[in-house]
């Protein structure tokens, strides 16, 4: 029985590996600052520890085998993407060096690429271009991580139960247009987190053979439309779909004053479509539902979910 080590395990993404790796039957850590953990089991240690304080990870990774390390810091403040994502990570990793652990795996973000035009991108044709301090301080993670010779998953929209930012973030920018957007024809990665947690587990407990690349792009193979997206958002949050339809400069001019809706109209403007096929070859595992049925699964959870702060 191989033990995993999982950061964040009680986040969106961290709570999910933390089922599926129970589920795969491994000894498990979980790791967490505050929050409590999803029930695992009996027979897994918890441990509480702040990656912005390195004392607090002495010795967390003794008796590890693998690390999942799923905790990020999600804002716009530079110190704590400084202080979490970029050194934290580095000390993680200097702890599992240290420790003997035979795999680190990162789950860090497309965003790391920038907004622009990607259509079935491959990571090793892309050049990073960190627009804002979470990405640049995520880059700067998969760095630490890449020097020890783990493995970077790069996910771009995840949704399911937990999810805090893609549909909230949709649902705003929805309420704030009078309008669709030049057809909404962009194409999208998406990926919902359940299998996001089949892939991370999956990428800590493969055999090292099986693995061609060190940084893999973590999405379904098939690209949603922004307009299926934004559909299945709007019928979920119960929001009429509008009949008129805008030029982008005009949904810019009426999203001027509100940075979270601006936001989420970059994120669904233009192509964003990384090639998720590898991962899933090289794990040997089916993808799971396509987006319409993966989310129609989580769309309960949504409607009782209470509004993000």
């Amino acid at each position: 029985m191989r033990s995993v080590l999982i950061t964040g395990a009680a986040g969106f993404v961290g709570g999910h590996a933390v089922l599926e790796a129970a589920r795969q039957g491994v000894e498990l850590t979980l790791l967490s600052h505050r929050r409590p953990v999803p029930d695992a089991g009996p027979g897994h240690r918890l441990r509480s520890a702040d990656l912005a304080d390195p004392q607090s990870l002495r010795g967390v990774c003794e008796g590890v085998d693998v690390v999942l390390h799923c905790a990020s810091y999600i804002g716009s403040a530079p110190g704590p993407n400084e202080s979490v994502n970029a050194r934290g990570t580095r000390h993680l990793v200097a702890e599992a060096r240290r420790a003997g652990v035979s795999r680190i795996v990162y789950v860090s973000t497309a965003s790391v690429y920038g907004r622009g035009v990607f259509r079935s991108a491959h990571p090793a044709d892309l050049v990073r271009s960190p627009g804002s301090p979470t990405s640049a301080s995520r880059a700067a993670a998969e760095d630490a991580v890449l020097e020890a010779g783990g493995i970077v998953l790069r996910p771009h929209l995840v949704h399911g139960p937990g999810d805090v930012w893609m549909v909230p973030g949709l649902v705003r920018l929805l309420r704030a247009l009078p309008g669709s957007v030049e057809g909404w024809t962009a194409r999208l990665s998406v990926v919902s987190v359940h299998d996001l947690a089949r892939l991370v587990v999956g990428a800590g407990l493969a055999p090292a053979a099986d693995l061609t690349a060190t940084v893999y792009h973590a999405t379904h193979p098939a690209p949603v439309t922004a307009d299926a997206l934004l559909r299945a958002v709007a019928a979920c949050a119960s929001l009429p779909w509008p009949e008129r339809v805008l030029s982008l400069p005009r949904a810019r001019d009426l999203l001027a004053a509100d940075p979270r809706a601006s936001h989420a109209l970059d994120m669904v403007r233009t192509d964003h479509w990384f090639d998720g096929v590898p991962l899933w070859r090289d794990l040997g595992l089916p993808p799971g539902p396509g987006f319409p049925a993966a989310f129609a699964e989580s769309a309960s959870w949504y409607r009782d979910a209470p509004a993000p702060a």
